[in-house]
């Protein structure tokens, strides 16, 4: 049997490669957080996949937010499963159970801790040394303690204890356990890149619950313990004696710089500059007697964080049908839900005409974007109404609705669109002035072309013939050098009046000027250390710094000791510039 926990950052990003992710990771149970998606949005390309059976659990509060999901494949389905750590989700007729003591815990404190979709527990039957026994998965996504929000440390705290209290409640029901998932606390020094300070380190309170909930470090993690504290006045923690074994350090002990997140924002991944929070937790008993290995696979990209899996030395036998809160059963995948517009609109008794029409039966709301691609693709007659009348916004003539009186507007030719420096330039002729005054002249210059013509034709029988056309010629000659000047003028009038076309228009004239107005970022300086140009931030965290603009060096984020890593390089960008 083989589990594995990932989270995904958001699984909408998979798309349509959501079947040959879980296929890639050849598992039997998959447990994703983070999945940010809310019920609403859930899709059935997400939640149906062929060969598995998946349990949600949603965010009530916020969407695209939180969120975790487990996948079981059918030849792994659990025989129960739950949403939530509480109880306060659940349908108790088919309830996982065993909730552990919650009396310190008021009504909404367990409501608020279930509803931004952290849990699912999913039960299985595995066929052990001993025979058949009871397997629950508690795939968990722990909050974050925001230091700008006070509350959401102690929101955290007790999470943390619930969880303890849930797990430790199935452990005593002789069910062996597995807690996995992202719980947002490296636990040890050896853990984390680079810990602030080691004397404060374990002062942190999810470090401390971590300590209680796992059992005592083994003796090559207290020697390489002692080590990083070498030097530093405060020992590390104690054993207290905890139920449950981290199983990537049961098996890799001392396993130095073994992340499972790291920051995007900074590229800390090219330098291993992380941390490790995603942990797969089984009991004492399990891990020594059934598990053979685990290990974290940071090669598989996608998100922030990395795959954690773990190899169990036994065999799932699967449940003949799925728990009721399997994603098979939603209303909206079994095709029991239709779409909301058709308990809204019924067009055909509000426009008997359009109920003739096959298609028109399924005119949608008027101003949707389908409208318009009715109204752009199909012909009249789809719709009923003549083809010589107009449509208006729902598809019906227009003779059908009681007519307005509609404002006189002159039509305009399109206006093409000028730039700015088109405001500056002197006013010249429009184009349709241009236009017809070469139509005049054009008309002009025929007709003095076909004036002699016409008198030759007619011609006349006296004796004078000769000179009269002669006459007529040196006549129409001067009239064409007339009508020759007149063009010209006219040309030269047009030129005149015609903007200049330079390539500095073009491209935009006057670049010291935009540059002036548009000064855009500034030129970035290059660090110390490795004399390359810096990248320009933006501070966006509240405060009297917000907006500013600063550099820093353009390399990935990483240790100090690390040539390769990001240098100290810090500049604020002058407002003046």
């Amino acid at each position: 049997m083989k589990i594995v926990t990932w989270n995904i950052n958001g699984i909408r990003t998979f798309k349509n490669a959501i079947r040959k992710t879980l296929d890639s990771f050849d598992a039997d149970i998959i447990c994703v957080q983070e999945t940010k998606v809310t019920r609403d949005l859930l899709d059935a390309r997400t939640a149906i996949i062929d060969g598995y059976n998946s349990y949600f659990s949603f965010s009530r509060g916020r969407s695209g937010y939180s969120g975790v999901a487990t996948f079981c494949k059918d030849s792994a389905t659990p025989f129960a499963a739950e949403e939530g750590l509480t109880g306060v989700l659940t349908n108790h007729g088919e309830a996982v159970g065993c909730y552990g003591d919650q009396k310190e815990l008021a009504t909404e404190d367990l409501q608020l801790l279930d509803n931004e979709g952290r849990a699912v527990i999913t039960q299985h039957q595995i066929m052990g040394p001993d025979g058949l026994q009871t397997l629950s998965v508690l795939n968990v996504y722990c909050p974050r303690a925001d230091p700008e929000k006070p509350g959401r440390k102690l929101f955290k705290l007790q999470f943390y204890q619930l969880l303890q209290a849930r797990a430790e409640a199935l452990l005593a029901s002789g069910s062996h356990v597995i807690v996995l998932g992202d719980i947002n606390t490296s636990h040890r020094p050896i853990d984390h890149c680079d810990p602030d300070d080691t004397d404060q380190f374990e002062d942190s309170p999810g470090r401390k619950w971590l300590n209680c909930f796992l059992f005592g470090a083994t003796e090559e993690e207290q020697e390489c313990d002692q080590e990083l504290y070498s030097g530093s006045s405060q020992k590390p923690a104690a054993s207290h004696g905890g139920k449950f074994v981290d199983t990537f350090r049961f098996f890799h002990p001392s396993r130095p710089q073994a992340f499972t997140c790291w920051s995007m924002l900074t590229g800390a991944r090219q330098t291993n500059y992380g941390t490790r929070i995603d942990y797969i937790f089984a009991n004492r008993s399990l891990a020594e007697m059934l598990f053979l290995g685990a290990d974290i696979m940071p090669e598989v990209v996608g998100s922030d964080h990395c795959p954690v899996w773990g190899q169990l030395g036994c065999e799932i036998q699967p449940s003949p049908r799925c728990p009721s809160i399997c994603t098979c059963y939603m209303p909206e995948f079994a095709g029991k839900q239709q779409k909301l517009s058709r308990f809204l609109v019924k067009m055909a008794n509000q426009h008997p005409e359009i109920a003739s029409s096959s298609e028109a039966k399924q005119v949608p709301l008027p101003g949707s974007q389908e409208t318009e691609e009715i109204r752009e693709n199909l012909s009249p007659l789809c719709l009923g109404v003549g083809a010589g009348r107009k449509r208006g916004l729902d598809g019906i003539a227009e003779s059908s609705v009681p007519k307005v009186k509609k404002s006189k507007v002159a039509k305009t030719a399109p206006v093409k669109p000028k730039g700015l420096l088109a405001f500056f330039k002197p006013k010249g002729p429009s184009v349709e002035q241009t236009q017809n005054a070469s139509t005049e002249i054009r008309d002009r210059t025929k007709e003095a072309i076909s004036e002699p013509t016409g008198s030759s034709a007619n011609g006349h029988a006296n004796g004078n013939r000769n000179s009269l056309e002669f006459s007529s010629l040196d006549k129409n000659e001067h009239n064409m050098k007339d009508v020759c000047k007149e063009v010209k003028g006219q040309e030269l009038a047009n030129v005149a009046a015609r903007p200049l076309d330079t390539g500095d228009s073009k491209k935009g004239t006057c670049p010291g000027f935009w540059k002036t107005v548009l000064r855009g970022p500034p030129q970035p300086p290059p660090c110390k250390v490795h004399r390359e140009p810096c990248v320009l931030r933006t501070v966006k965290k509240a405060g009297p710094n917000m907006g500013r603009q600063f550099f820093v060096c353009a390399r990935p984020q990483g240790h100090a000791s690390n040539p390769q890593a990001r240098c100290n390089f810090f500049a604020w960008v002058d407002k003046g510039r």
